[in-house]
């Protein structure tokens, strides 16, 4: 059994690792950077160990630096979060080489499924639906322009390495072909070390739903429901929920019954995540797969009543899955807002700086899984991304009101955040309709990205002015000048309605 994990990585996943296997009797090792000191996973974690320079290359993707740190700390199982390098598959079979447990899938089922060439073989063999498009790769503007002929346009030309839209073009004109696969092929390239792309048609109206699955090593495989991923930009998730809105329960227990396929197809073991694109109709194909854990699980876990990271521990130990497929039920609904120190209005710019302020919502139905702490200053070198705001209510409409309540109670001063941009998506008519798909955004710009009356910057500035002179005022209490004494033992802002 496991007796001590390693988490390579950082951040609010890092945490979020730590604190089950806390619970779980199990001491975690930290690694950071240059740039992560003073963060929280090093502080939270029972040891931790530096293992270089900010720049991820020489510390976060270092495979040999974090075997090293799992060597002399004795840590015999490493959890690779998200990132970095969590699909990695020589990692994998680096850590299986030297005696240690990787919780994760194997090498061998990450190399399948990461290359979404062969993924998409994999899925065709095993009955799974697919978009219709290439088998093989793309060699040439030739081959590329009498495939899409039969095809149709609009198509995606897609990089068969890597994900997060790199190495993605949309084509809707013949025209674009040459331009679009030069492009395409050059980014991922750069991205991946790998040029291969592949043509799939584009389906109008996407959605992006994808099913949790959980595989052990005796050949037993579930799903654990599916999450609603289409409020996007450039192809990065912003907002996600479970249920889908869109979906009948017939056609949820159809694709959870291909996702299941579709882990057992590549031998799968741990958690991972097979997403679907969806037209209007409900017509789903196999898109990805993640071999790893996902940014968005807390929803699943809050609506399906599941620890995923402990799960994934105890596949790693060898014990089988403690439920079948019929023991999962759908409680609820949840909701999922990733706050980043970002700039929406000035095209999501990242805004690294120093949190001068941050007062975390509460209250019924809401987790909060972050990192930062008044004083912490966010790192340039890494993704912006601060935490994660989770809601949970019995039903949609409820979840959708619980979440503009928790939006309102998250201030942060210090960095320009994606709180009120995030608050306006809840506003939005067709995302409290539930008639929303991946073009959201854009369909939808001229009210996001429009200020509602102060859009909370006038709270926040009054905040700080408060706060400032009540700090001015114990200045003063300090220096003997009873005049200034705030009355009563506490002191309480009239601009929060709470005290400080």
């Amino acid at each position: 059994m496991i007796k001590k994990v390693l988490v390579a990585n950082r951040g609010e996943i890092a945490v979020r690792i730590m604190r089950s296997c806390r619970e779980m009797g199990i001491p975690t090792v930290a690694v950071y950077s240059d740039a992560d000191r003073s963060a929280m996973h090093v502080r939270y974690a029972d040891e931790a160990y530096h293992i270089g320079p900010a720049p991820s290359v020489e510390s976060y993707l270092s495979i040999d630096k974090i075997i090293a740190v799992a060597k002399k700390s004795n840590a015999d199982a490493i959890h690779p979060g998200y990132g970095f390098l969590s699909e990695n598959a020589a990692f994998s079979a680096r850590c299986k080489a030297e005696g240690i447990e990787f919780i994760g899938p194997d090498a061998s089922a990450i190399l399948q499924m990461g290359d979404k060439i062969t993924a998409r073989k994999t899925m065709i063999a095993a009955g799974v639906p697919v978009v219709p498009g290439t088998v093989d790769k793309i060699v040439d503007y030739e081959e590329a322009l009498e495939t899409i002929r039969k095809i149709g346009l609009p198509v995606m030309i897609k990089a068969s390495a890597g994900g997060g839209g790199k190495g993605m073009r949309l084509v809707k004109h013949e025209e674009d072909v040459e331009s679009s696969l030069s492009g395409a092929r050059s980014e991922a390239k750069s991205a991946f070390g790998d040029d291969a792309v592949y043509v799939e048609k584009y389906i109008d109206s996407p959605h992006h739903i994808e099913f949790q699955i959980l595989a052990d090593k005796h050949g037993n495989a579930v799903h654990l429901f599916e999450r609603e991923c289409s409020v996007q930009r450039r192809h990065q998730k912003v907002v996600e929920e479970t249920p889908s809105p869109l979906l009948t329960p017939e056609v949820r227990a159809e694709m959870g019954a291909h996702a299941v396929a579709a882990a057992k197809a590549c031998n799968y073991h741990g958690a991972g995540t097979i997403e679907f694109i969806v037209d209007d109709n409900q017509n789903y194909y196999f898109l990805e797969m993640n071999t790893r854990l996902q940014v968005e699980h807390p929803i699943t876990e809050r609506v399906v009543g599941v620890d995923l990271v402990k799960e994934m521990i105890n596949i790693a130990n060898g014990l089988e899955l403690s439920f079948k497929q019929e023991d999962l039920k759908q409680s609820g609904h949840a909701i999922e807002c990733r706050i980043y120190a970002e700039d929406p209005d000035r095209n999501f710019m990242p805004s690294p700086g120093t949190i001068r302020h941050i007062t975390e919502p509460l209250g019924l139905g809401v987790r909060h899984d972050g990192y930062v702490y008044e004083g912490y200053t966010i790192p340039i070198y890494y993704d912006p991304m601060i935490s994660k705001l989770i809601v949970w209510a019995k039903n949609r409409d409820e979840a959708i009101s619980r979440m503009r309540r928790a939006l309102h109670e998250y201030k942060i001063t210090g960095v320009k955040t994606s709180i009120p941009f995030l608050a306006r998506i809840m506003e939005a008519e067709a995302f409290k309709s539930g008639k929303y798909n991946t073009h959201f955004i854009e369909e939808n710009k001229d009210f996001l990205f429009t200020p509602h009356d102060c859009d909370g910057v006038c709270e926040d500035i009054a905040l700080m002015a408060t706060f400032l002179e009540y700090s001015h005022k114990l200045e003063k209490l300090k220096s003997g000048n009873n005049e200034s004494k705030p009355s009563g033992s506490r002191w309480k802002d009239p601009q929060r309605s709470a005290y400080i």
